[in-house]
């Protein structure tokens, strides 16, 4: 499940929007078939803002549109360590499991599909990183962007588990 965030203005942010994909879907009714567009996008400053938005529409330009307005809406800040992540994690979303490893200065950007999309716009260098489970574009652009929303600063994390056991040993 994808973390909750504080909203981000992106008036303040340049944003660049990437396409993943276009799926053409159809509805079946009484006529016959209904053509529509579904359309991932992923925007982000390059700066530690990143955003994923899916738009819906009878077009491909309008469901393009509305996926980047999505994406605008649920943009994210994402900690990093210098060019690259501070830890390992292992996310998953739905069936997609997305392992990001933090990576020597100099090694880019190992990762392919929609995982390089998000951390690219998300402004990150260096990473190794490997996709497992299914391969549905939008849920491994979820599970990349979860992985990166749950990355936690070590020396805060260190420092709230020393300050709870220095209270349960008071306490105990």
């Amino acid at each position: 499940m994808l973390a909750k965030v504080e909203r981000i203005d992106p008036s303040e942010l340049e944003l660049n929007d990437k396409l993943i994909f276009i799926n053409r879907v159809t509805k079946v009714v009484k006529g016959g078939k209904r053509m529509g567009f579904a359309a991932l996008v992923v925007t982000g400053d390059g700066k530690n803002h990143v955003g994923i938005g899916v738009g819906k529409a009878k077009e491909v330009p309008s469901a393009i549109s509305k996926a980047s307005a999505n994406a605008k809406r649920n943009l994210s800040r994402i900690l990093l360590n210098g060019t690259t992540v501070p830890h390992e994690i292992v996310f998953k979303y739905g069936a997609a499991q997305v392992l990001l490893k933090p990576a020597a200065p100099g090694t880019g950007i190992i990762a392919g599909g929609s995982v390089r999309a998000v951390l690219e716009s998300t402004g990150i260098k260096d990473i190794l990183t490997k996709s497992m489970g299914c391969s549905n574009k939008a849920n491994v652009a979820k599970a990349t962007l979860g992985g990166l929303t749950a990355m936690r600063d070590p020396k805060t994390t260190v420092t709230k588990r020393r300050s709870s056991l220095k209270e349960e040993a008071a306490g105990g």
